[in-house]
């Protein structure tokens, strides 16, 4: 049994805001930020609108492209890191909205790898029988907890959601077969000071913002991305030559670009988005 994507949705707040508009907040230009991340624009979430606002229309519309209802939803997996509230959570929020009450639904704290752990997550689900047609979910609100002083991080982020249904599907135990047929999440927390927020409930009180070392975080990404892809060719015997598509997370241009490279898939086969969305975390794989 696998989960098969049945149905996606996406939805880009219209807030537009261009390098060239960040000139003129920041020292900074447009040919530093495309040559260092790739990034042109990014949309900002307007105000008073919040992640479980943009979800809600994600959600809908990948509800509809799988024709289903609401009322099908057996299980509801929300990835972010700018939450409504700190409870109830965002997919609790996102099911009364919905009107798919009844079912679990639950929010997932990783950040980038925040639509991944949900999407890997609601597949067990599915596999094990515990649900038949799930909504994952990955939205955010960067832009709340971005500092617009510091141009080494307000370049890179921006606001969005994307939604995925899956849907069991029967397979016969091959790479042929129609569905995920295999997920690999890690993590390394001795990684900590390389990109984090510097506040929380329990430590300042306040949301915080972000905090990065770039070049450190640029000098791991490679290598740990590309070690997990591998991970997963390896569980399923297929190969780089196989893959029609490469749906990376799109937090730098060099940093796809040099994922692609090392794994031997050209750029004509990678999907791109951080030109158009700059670094949306959670919401950035489903957006793609």
């Amino acid at each position: 049994m696998y989960s098969r994507i049945a149905g996606t949705g996406s939805y880009l707040p219209e807030q537009v805001v261009t390098n060239f508009d960040l000139e003129k907040r920041m020292d900074t230009t447009d040919e530093w930020i495309r040559t260092r991340t790739g990034i042109e624009r990014r949309h900002l979430a307007a105000e008073g609108q919040t992640t479980v606002d943009m979800a809600e229309q994600a959600a809908r519309r990948a509800i509809e492209a799988a024709g289903v209802t609401p009322a099908e939803i057996d299980l509801i997996v929300f990835g972010t890191t700018t939450p409504d509230l700190v409870f109830p959570n965002c997919g609790t929020l996102l099911q009364a909205r919905l009107g798919a009450r009844g079912c679990p639904a639950f929010s997932v704290e990783t950040a980038c790898s925040g639509f991944i752990y949900a999407l890997s997550i609601a597949d067990k689900f599915v596999k094990a029988g515990e649900a038949k047609c799930a909504l994952v979910v990955g939205s955010e609100t960067l832009s709340r907890i971005t500092d617009w002083s510091d141009r080494n991080t307000a370049v890179l982020f921006g606001d969005g959601a994307g939604a995925v249904v899956l849907e069991a599907q029967e397979g016969q135990g091959t790479a042929g077969d129609q569905g995920i047929l295999t997920s690999h999440l890690r993590s390394d927390g001795s990684h900590k000071e390389k990109l984090y927020v510097d506040g929380g409930p329990s430590t300042t009180g306040t949301a915080g913002f972000i905090r990065m070392e770039g070049r450190e975080v640029f000098k791991h990404a490679v290598g740990m991305i590309t070690d997990v892809i591998y991970d997963a060719f390896n569980a399923t015997g297929i190969t780089a030559e196989d893959i029609d598509w490469l749906v990376p997370h799109q937090a730098n241009i060099r940093i796809i670009e040099g994922s692609a490279k090392k794994l031997g898939i050209p750029m004509e086969k990678v999907v791109v988005t951080v030109d158009k969305h700059g670094n949306t975390s959670a919401a950035s794989i489903p957006l793609a």
